[in-house]
């Protein structure tokens, strides 16, 4: 598929996703999703993150969240419901939309953690290392 315009490609991306808001997505963490944190380094660096997010960056994500792939990661399972986000909730509607086309329940955030960060949810300094969760206590 071509898009003309990156915005008709977000769209498309979309348009087969329910979208979270910060606090549906807070409920949805809270009874048993996971989110998705696949900003680089430097952008958790400056924004903080969201403590219980998993750290993966984008270009690993579908090796490391397909439950059949050999690089996946521990808790990848078939019946994971996935939140991913980013900064603004661009490029996690893209990454959203790529784990649903691989068969996986994932959507993204709304806004991303500058929305998280808006309503008033909880952020934590950063970076966490890549493949970690956020405010975990290191093995």
């Amino acid at each position: 598929m071509t898009f003309a315009t990156l915005e008709a490609m977000v769209d498309a991306a979309r348009a087969d996703l329910v979208r979270l808001t910060p606090q549906q997505a807070q409920h949805e963490v809270r009874a048993g999703a996971l989110l998705v944190d696949i900003r680089p380094e430097w952008q958790r660096s400056v924004d903080g993150e969201i403590p219980g997010a998993i750290v993966i960056e984008r270009n690993h994500l579908e090796w490391r969240l397909h439950p059949t792939s050999d690089a996946r990661l521990p808790m990848a399972s078939a019946d994971m419901r996935w939140i991913v986000y980013c900064t603004e909730g661009y490029a996690s509607s893209l990454a959203a939309a790529s784990l649903v086309a691989l068969g996986l329940d994932a959507t993204d955030l709304i806004g991303g953690i500058h929305a998280w960060r808006a309503a008033g949810l909880p952020t934590t300094t950063g970076p966490t290392p890549v493949e970690h969760v956020v405010g975990a206590v290191a093995p």
